[in-house]
């Protein structure tokens, strides 16, 4: 049975989601976060040497990116769900997508929590950090319009790995309204729910 590694208020929340909504079984080991420093506990460096979560164990391999775990579910126990059809149109949108999530999108939310303690002392960087905040979610935001997903209006691993930079976002969602609506309606489906019952109070859920 898959293992899953899980680490609360992190990208773990991501692989908690995606396993429910395949409906594929799999151990949960879970892990707090330290007080009053939130860093990952050192348990998690016997399981990574990175410290991180989450972490995933099946067949043999232990995959420790959330980017890699999410292609790495899908393929094997997706059965045809959550991916369009390789080399189509929606492929590449969906491969795009994939990438974003983390190479575009989470950088300046993540220099944003980093600087935020430092105060004045890294207000010049403060424009930079919020302009480009705010490029990624109106890009996010118009890309999205009207529609529930973000490819072909199916749901997708895309959303498994972009609903977490709505989330990062919090109150800097709230101008954007196609995304305020995406998130709210993922917060609501009913895989998500059993995602916070099984894996704890989540801190990072916009509010």
């Amino acid at each position: 049975m898959l293992k899953i590694h899980h680490l609360n208020n992190s990208r773990s929340q991501r692989i908690l989601w995606l396993l429910e909504e395949l409906g594929t079984p799999y151990e949960l080991v879970k892990y707090q976060r330290m007080s009053p420093v939130p860093f990952a506990p050192p348990e998690l460096k016997a399981v990574h040497p990175l410290g991180k979560s989450p972490v995933i164990e099946d067949k043999g391999l232990k995959i420790a990116e959330s980017g890699a775990e999410v292609e790495y579910i899908i393929d094997t126990y997706g059965n045809g769900k959550l991916k369009p059809k390789s080399g189509s149109k929606e492929y590449w949108q969906y491969i795009e997508w994939m990438h974003f999530a983390e190479g575009s999108a989470m950088l300046p939310l993540m220099l944003a929590l980093y600087t935020a303690p430092f105060g004045a002392t890294v207000a010049p960087l403060k424009p930079r950090i919020d302009s480009e905040i705010a490029n990624h979610l109106s890009f996010m935001d118009t890309s999205l319009g009207g529609n529930d997903f973000f490819v072909a209006n199916t749901l997708s691993g895309a959303d498994i790995m972009l609903i977490f930079v709505c989330e990062a976002a919090g109150a800097r969602l709230e101008p954007y309204k196609n995304l305020v609506r995406y998130r709210d309606a993922i917060h609501a489906r009913p895989a998500y729910k059993r995602t916070i019952e099984k894996g704890g109070e989540y801190q990072l859920m916009s509010r």
